[in-house]
């Protein structure tokens, strides 16, 4: 069982979703941890703080993705792979920059508080927008082979 969910590879979607909690982990240490010094550290405004935070963390989760959570891939480029999982990160940027701002401006939730609402809601995006448009491919066609 632990190595079904820590070492095989796997295109089970709950396992995925496991192993992805812990890269989302990781990569959010990296993304809240670059906040913190980019913010109060070296004195950048939060918002192009956490715009610099989260590209590093979408930067280290697409390595961990591919080496341990993903093992399927639909797309064989890996620049246009990289490109896609890139542009649903933007597009998750987008929604961290619009609830940090909206929980901290119109909430009055400190910076950091408002990363977290932001984290889970940007977490279960990137995880299902990636799954299903980049790294599905065996997953869909078991379902062609057993209908």
């Amino acid at each position: 069982m632990i190595d079904k969910l820590l070492k095989s590879k796997s295109d089970k979607t709950l396992i995925q979703l496991f192993r992805y909690i812990f890269v989302g982990g990781a990569a959010f240490a990296v993304d809240f941890s670059a906040l913190y010094i980019l913010t109060d550290a070296v004195g950048i405004h939060y918002l192009v703080s956490a715009a610099i935070a989260f590209l590093l963390g979408l930067t280290t989760n697409y390595i961990l993705c591919n080496v341990w959570v993903f093992s399927s891939r639909v797309v064989a480029n890996k620049w246009l792979e990289f490109g896609i999982f890139s542009l649903i990160g933007v597009i998750g940027l987008g929604m961290n920059e619009v609830i940090i701002w909206a929980f901290t401006e119109h909430v009055h939730f400190h910076y950091m508080a408002s990363k977290v609402v932001s984290a889970a809601t940007v977490f279960l995006w990137n995880f299902f927008a990636r799954k299903y448009m980049l790294y599905n491919k065996k997953e869909n066609e078991n379902k062609d082979s057993e209908g």
